[in-house]
């Protein structure tokens, strides 16, 4: 029997489990659904999200509607769809586009569900300073990320981890898990299983008011915070009027006791501020204008005085028990 697919993604991360989808045995991508091409990068010149791009190279039917609707669903069940595959689409699908592929749509999610359900489970994870996140691979209903489970695969967090390189490496495991659990849903042969309600957190998209660092938190927090901002919107704070960008950090032990924004040392290694537990070793660092530079490089034309008092500001949690609150785009 052969199968017909439609993926539905926008994001680099999904291009692995796609790319795996597509080449499982007896089946047939017949559409893939995408986020509209967008202005981006320098110049703002309109550019294709990377899976659109894969699919026009591939020579895939893609269909960028900027808002899925009737026609959409009606469109998707003319194609005699056995499945559809989503990963970082970017838009809600009502109840009419689920029912119309015969076994319904499956999404693979960057976490362990029940935990981190929603927009940023990826820097959910960072931010929280977990050691373990990993790809869930949920049957979609309406519910947000509430479906039942095919498949989890786990995943360690490197030490000093971005979220850069933890997305590409979910990314991976997404495909993994794709070759892995894809045939038996296919075959009708998988039996999901509910998720556990009483475990279940949510996070939630990123603002720029995000940027802000609270040098009272913990420093091991903190360090997973300024991981979990890298690239947008990024981490900042101010020292003598100026802004300062934060590009990688490593939470250390120090014997010393100072106030939390107290700067403890600067040197090639690092500015090494304190924190409410512990201390925060900011090793790469950008001024207005400037490139991100290693701390050496960095104070070399902007010297921080040691016992320089840097101010806090508060942070929005990334996690909570129940759903935040819907915000606009960014």
């Amino acid at each position: 029997m052969r199968h017909r697919l439609v993926l539905l993604g926008s994001d680099e991360i999904a291009l692995a489990a796609f790319v795996a989808a597509r080449a499982l045995p007896a089946v047939e991508v017949v559409a893939v659904y995408s986020q509209p091409d967008r202005p981006s990068g320098r110049g703002q010149a309109v550019r294709p999200n990377p899976v659109a791009a894969w699919a026009r190279q591939e020579g895939l039917p893609l269909l960028q509607p900027e808002k899925l609707s009737a026609e959409d669903a009606a469109y998707l069940k003319s194609l005699d769809v056995s499945l559809g595959v989503v990963m970082a689409y970017g838009q809600i699908l009502k109840d009419d586009f689920l029912q119309a592929p015969r076994l319904g749509l499956v999404n693979f999610h960057g976490s362990l569900l029940p935990a981190l359900r929603g927009a940023t489970p990826v820097e959910g994870a960072l931010a929280a300073g977990l050691d373990v996140t990993g790809v869930s691979l949920q049957q979609v209903v309406r519910k947000l990320d509430a479906g039942p489970l095919h498949a989890s695969a786990p995943l360690a967090i490197a030490p000093h981890e971005g979220r850069a390189a933890l997305r590409a490496r979910l990314g991976d495991l997404a495909g993994e898990l794709a070759t892995r659990a894809l045939p038996a849903i296919l075959a009708g042969t998988s039996t999901p299983v509910p998720q556990d309600e009483a475990q279940v957190s949510y996070t939630r998209r990123l603002t720029r008011q995000d940027e802000a660092l609270d040098f009272s938190a913990d420093a091991r927090l903190l360090a997973g915070r300024i991981a979990a901002m890298e690239g947008w919107p990024g981490s900042t704070f101010t020292c003598n009027g100026v802004v300062i960008k934060v590009g990688a950090a490593q939470a250390v032990s120090v014997n010393a006791v100072a106030p939390a924004g107290t700067i403890l040392a600067a040197d090639k290694s690092g500015v090494l501020i304190a924190c409410g537990s512990g201390a925060c070793l900011l090793t790469h660092l950008q001024r207005p204008g400037g490139k991100m530079l290693p701390a050496g490089e960095f104070l070399g034309g902007f010297p921080l005085a040691i016992g320089t008092q840097v101010p806090s500001v508060a942070m929005s949690p990334l996690i909570a028990p129940a759903p935040f609150p819907r915000l606009p785009k960014a």
